[in-house]
């Protein structure tokens, strides 16, 4: 009895630091992030445009491959807004964790996005690099100009929400990247301009990808491990324990699990050999108290009060 005893204490502080979990990402701050979101699309979506059309004009691939990331640009935007959104829908009895997972996902697809678009830049720049194209230097300078100043406004809009969020720092990144292009494109277009030295182009365009390629197989690694539950990177599994088995009571720690459950959302379950019954909510309040320092805020701790090994060997073979 003295364990279901303890169970039923922990379930009751657990839920309410559950309820606490889904209202975090809401509010003020979610609108905020909205509408930083649907600036920094605006601005995106003009320049695409003109840069989608001033590339074709002047034959630039620096200025068509930033426009092609521009177009990823306003698909990661558009995604990420909608996710925004959606995520903040309440769970239901069959997704008890609402949709916060959506976010990993769209930050999973727009890492994955980038690195496709740069392959086929990388493509086109190669065989340019072979086959040298006339590009038209004036048109090619004002247009990378002008996509530069756009990215640098959209990047300083997104910069504040970026940082709690993988799903905005995935739109984040595609600015930085096309913002990296349009200084790509301005360096190109001013060597072409003053020495007609047309492979300034398609490398322009190979050095702004590798960099761009960079920034997004890191956003799609953090992703999948997200998806993979594993332990997130900046909290030790060993350290985890030390802190559980250094509360008093707490003999042993086995089936120990760290995962992150969106951005910004750490959860940790755990199986504590606790041999007094009476010790049990005393260690529960600890466990939650020693988790804080963690910075996990989702904690379920299962209290038993002698081995159980042949019993968790058979649920976990």
């Amino acid at each position: 009895m003295a364990h279901s005893h303890a169970g039923h204490d922990h379930h009751d502080h657990h839920a309410h630091g559950h309820g606490h979990l889904h209202g975090a990402g809401r509010g003020a701050n979610g609108a905020e992030q909205t509408r930083r979101l649907r600036v920094a699309l605006l601005i995106t979506t003009l320049v695409l445009v003109a840069e989608a059309v001033g590339g074709w004009l002047a034959n630039s691939l620096a200025l068509l491959a930033d426009a092609g990331h521009m177009l990823t640009d306003v698909a990661a935007l558009a995604l990420t807004l909608f996710v925004a959104w959606f995520s903040q829908r309440p769970e239901t009895p069959r997704r008890t964790y609402g949709y916060l997972r959506l976010e990993i996902l769209a930050a999973f697809l727009n890492g994955a996005t980038l690195l496709l678009i740069s392959a086929a830049i990388l493509w086109e720049a190669v065989l340019r690099l072979r086959r040298p194209e006339p590009v038209g230097g004036g048109l090619m300078l004002a247009i990378a100009l002008l996509g530069l100043v756009a990215n640098l406004a959209s990047a300083w809009v997104l910069h504040p929400a970026s940082e709690g969020s993988l799903n905005v720092r995935g739109a984040y990144l595609h600015i930085l990247g096309d913002m990296l292009g349009s200084v790509g494109a301005v360096a190109a277009a001013l060597i072409i301009r003053f020495t007609h030295w047309l492979p300034a182009d398609p490398i322009a365009s190979i050095i702004v990808t590798v960099i761009v390629v960079h920034s997004a197989w890191r956003l799609v690694r953090e992703s999948v491990d997200v998806f993979l539950e594993s332990t997130p990177a900046h909290i030790s599994l060993g350290g985890v324990r030390a802190q559980l088995e250094a509360i008093p009571g707490v003999e042993s720690v086995h089936d120990l699990h760290v995962w992150t459950v969106t951005s910004g959302v750490i959860a940790m379950s755990a199986h504590a050999i606790v041999r007094e019954p009476e010790r049990h909510q005393h260690v529960l309040e600890h466990v939650h108290d020693a988790m804080r320092l963690f910075g996990i805020q989702h904690v379920t701790v299962q209290l038993e009060r002698k081995e159980m090994y042949e019993r968790e060997l058979h649920l976990h073979p």
